[in-house]
């Protein structure tokens, strides 16, 4: 065979000479072996192979003042650690206490043959460690890990309003044989206010405040406290405020670059509501007292309500008086 030049070719590309296929003289067993080892590693089957700490999460509440002007919190949550009686083995008595798993013969992994591949998975009776306790540990029945308490200061920014999240690298759940532990994510949720609320302008976010006044108030004028992020300012309402204006406090917003933005105060009228009835004949009078007092939004929107009837009559004579009726 060595003196036939094509035959010595043969010989030395695929092994025997049993047949006359390429693969036929191959050593099945010794490819299916490379391909495993080959195939296996670059897929992270390998034995005892690192395995990273799951990521968590932390949800915190903080109110709308706190978000607003930055705070820090301290924040308590049970984390899975490596209990200490096993050293995270799950044995009793730390790694002296653990045996060869008998379904994967210490490998960590399982293997199937099929044809001339053979395909492997992670041991589901040791989990990939090729080793099982002898007897679970007492501490963590076996687990190798256990809750712990861990405390971490967070700090929440100025200006948080529309909340955060915050990375914290290594802070979650710790990894197994050797993996890296994973990260704790931290997420800022504010709580609504009855009163503040945000709004974005041309010139960064302000601060808004509603302001309920009763009618009184409104309609003579009133020096009224008004309660902000950290302080209270005292401001003056002339008589005749309507519902929905707006008044400016320079510098009395959101903390921002080079000092703080403003905030605006918005009037909301308040209507009583249960009146008893001396209160109500007094606001009927009230109301006949001010039929000529100066209203111009109100006269404004009579005189559209009489221009939209007298087009509608012209348009529609035979419009049923009982509909016109309702519509009031």
């Amino acid at each position: 065979m060595l003196s036939d030049e094509g035959k010595r070719l043969h010989y030395d590309r695929f092994g025997a000479m049993d047949a006359d296929g390429p693969l036929s003289g191959a050593d099945i067993a010794s490819a299916t072996e490379f391909f495993d080892a080959l195939f296996g590693d670059l897929f992270g089957l390998t034995r005892r192979r690192k395995t990273n700490g799951r990521d968590m999460r932390y949800t915190l509440e903080v109110d709308f003042e706190e978000a607003a002007l930055g705070c820090e919190k301290t924040i308590t949550f049970e984390r899975p650690e490596d209990c200490r009686a096993c050293l995270g083995t799950g044995a009793e008595g730390a790694s002296a206490g653990l045996a060869t798993c008998t379904r994967c013969g210490g490998e960590g992994v399982v293997r199937k043959k099929a044809g001339f591949l053979t395909t492997r998975r992670e041991c589901m009776g040791c989990g990939g460690t090729g080793q099982v306790p002898r007897v679970r540990c007492a501490a963590c029945e076996g687990a190798g890990l256990v809750d712990r308490e861990r405390s971490y200061t967070v700090r929440v920014p100025p200006g948080s309003i529309g909340g955060s999240t915050q990375r914290l690298p290594r802070e979650g759940a710790p990894g197994r044989r050797g993996g890296v532990a994973g990260d704790l994510h931290v997420l800022v949720r504010v709580r609504p206010h009855a009163f503040y609320g945000r709004e974005s302008t041309r010139d960064g976010d302000v601060l808004t405040v509603e302001l309920p006044l009763s009618f009184t108030e409104a309609a003579l004028g009133a020096d009224v406290e008004v309660p902000l992020l950290d302080s209270c300012v005292q401001m003056r309402v002339p008589p005749g405020t309507q519902a929905g204006a707006t008044f400016r406090l320079r510098g009395k917003g959101f903390p921002r670059a080079g000092g703080r933005g403003d905030a605006h105060v918005r009037i909301a009228l308040e209507t009583p509501t249960g009146l008893p009835d001396d209160a109500r004949d007094l606001l009927a009078r009230l109301g006949a007292a001010l039929a000529g007092a100066e209203q111009p939004r109100r006269r404004a929107f009579r005189a559209t309500l009489d221009r939209a009837a007298a087009g509608g009559a012209a348009s529609a004579p035979s419009e049923p008086a009982a509909d016109a009726s309702a519509e009031r």
